[in-house]
This record gives C-alpha cells, structure tokens and sequence, in this order.
C-alpha cells in the first residue's frame, strides 16, 4: 500500500520574480521499496512533469511557469529522491517502470491528467500514453529519446566531454541558459553535493536507455489516443530534429513546434517560446484523434 506524507517548501522563485509556493509530498510506493518526492504547485487543471536525465532540479523554473496555469505535479526519477538513492534498482525494466508510473498516478488520485516531459521524461511520458491510452488527456514531449536512425544516431550525453556535452545541449554553449545549465555552488560540500545528485540522477535514468536509446517503443507509439504536440530545439546535437517528425508521423493527429535558437533543452534556451507554444495548445478545445490501426 502507498504511503505519503507532505510538507511545504518555501516560495520557489521562477526566475521572472514570480514566487512559488511548493508543496513536497514523499509517497512510498513499489511495495514501501521506493520513497518518491513529488513537487506540488500552482492551480488549475492537473498536469504531470516528467523531468530530464539530469534531475528535476535544472528545470523548476520551467515547471514553476507551467504552474501559473495548472495544478503541475512534478515527480523525481526513481532513485533521485534524497534518501533514497537505491530506488532506481527495485525496477527491472520498461514494464516495471510504466506500472509504477501508473501507482503514482493512481497515489496521486489523477485520473487524466495533461502529461508533458523532456528528453528521457517525454520517453516515459510517451510510454505511459502508449500503455493506458485513456490515462492521459493530453501530452507534450520535448526533445524525447526513444526511436533511432542509423543515419542520425542519438548521442549518448553521458559519454561526451564538457565542451562536447554545452555544444550538443545548446545552440549557444556559452549563452545565459548553458551558464546557468552548468553553474555549480562556490562552496566545496555544496559543489559535491550537486555534482553527485547530477550523476546519480543520470546514472539511474540511464539504465533504462542506454547503450541504445531503443526500446521499442516505435512497435506501441500507435496506440497513443491523446492529442500530442512535440517540441524541439532546431539546434538539438543529441537528437536530431528530424526525429520531430519521425515522432509525429507515428502518433495520430500529433502536432509540432520547432523551435529556433535551442538545443536539447529548448525549455531552458528558449524558455518564452516552448511556454507559449505548450500554452496555446493545452488551451485549444478537447478532440481525440482517431486511433491509428
């Protein structure tokens, strides 16, 4: 049985000067195997973010913008929770991952919520909308791994150098967003601390796509019903934005927004457009497309 306990953070600001008030519900789940931390915040209808391989913590701003219109439940990783970090190893695979996704859900008494994520989250997220095809209202993938071309393969952020790693997740490796990207504390236990919650979190997300970002999800992207819009960064080096459309032709009535002067992490680099972009499409009238056979 699910057990959560909740607690209030203190106002997060967004970066615009907009505070927000976060509450931090920790939900044991998996049997009492896995302590979850959910990021609670904002009003409106219900929607779930999926957070990158890099943690929750680099896109808060952007979850504190989407929850000026929504109520925005943000889960950590598996694994990335403090205190928790051995989580990530009591789920085996794609199956357990999408089931627990799926007790999360149910914990969080969300029927079907809007449901968006990023990079390796909008993978689950695409998962999670191929599995329970009625437990997603609507769904926003940015720059999601999860299909492959031989004639553009996905690289593998984990093994490329620092200078290698800013070129590939931004347009400008040396603009605002990168600074901030890569910025760690001046003080020696808090620079540890972050670069070590950085790594784990990538290590445990990485067990479930790496050494090939494959896994199969191109055989079950058919049975996503909810409307869909994808997002990319028109300068992501990680994954091509070719792949926007190798996405949308495999979900039904899917849309697409590509955005310029961003890499893997538009969210970041051009925060403004991806927000209007998701804004205008989570505003338009509710209409399933038609099932793919």
């Amino acid at each position: 049985m699910a057990r959560a306990a909740a607690s209030k953070a203190p106002g997060a600001d967004d970066g615009s000067g907009i505070m927000t008030e976060v509450e931090i519900r920790r939900i044991k789940l998996w049997q009492g195997r896995i302590e979850t931390e959910v990021e609670i915040a904002g009003s409106g209808p219900p929607l779930v973010y999926l957070h990158g391989p890099w943690g929750l913590a680099p896109d808060r701003a952007f979850v504190a913008q989407l929850a000026q219109g929504h109520r925005v439940f943000a889960p950590k990783f598996p694994g990335t929770t403090p205190g928790d970090p051995n989580a990530a190893h009591a789920l085996d695979g794609w199956h357990d991952l999408v089931t627990y996704s799926g007790e999360l859900f149910d914990t969080l008494a969300l029927s079907a919520p809007a449901l968006a994520g990023h990079s390796f989250g909008a993978l689950l997220a695409a998962e999670i909308a191929a599995a329970a095809p009625r437990a997603v209202d609507r769904l926003v993938l940015i720059d999601p791994v999860g299909l492959w071309r031989d004639d553009h393969p996905v690289q593998n952020w984990m093994l490329l150098s620092d200078t290698a790693r800013k070129a590939a997740l931004f347009a400008d490796p040396d603009g605002a967003a990168s600074r901030r990207f890569f910025t760690v504390p001046d003080d020696p236990a808090a620079r540890v601390e972050t670069l070590s919650q950085m790594i784990w979190a990538q290590a445990c997300t990485g067990k479930f796509v790496w050494p090939i970002a494959d896994r199969g999800l191109s055989r079950r992207m058919h049975r996503i019903a909810a409307p869909a819009l994808i997002v990319w960064g028109a300068a992501d080096r990680i994954v091509a934005p070719v792949y926007a459309q190798e996405f949308a032709k495999r979900i039904a009535g899917a849309q697409t927004a590509l955005i310029a002067d961003a890499g893997h992490l538009p969210h970041l680099e051009q925060e403004g457009r991806v927000l209007a972009a998701v804004a205008r499409f989570l505003g338009q009238p509710a209409s399933r497309p038609a099932k793919a056979d």
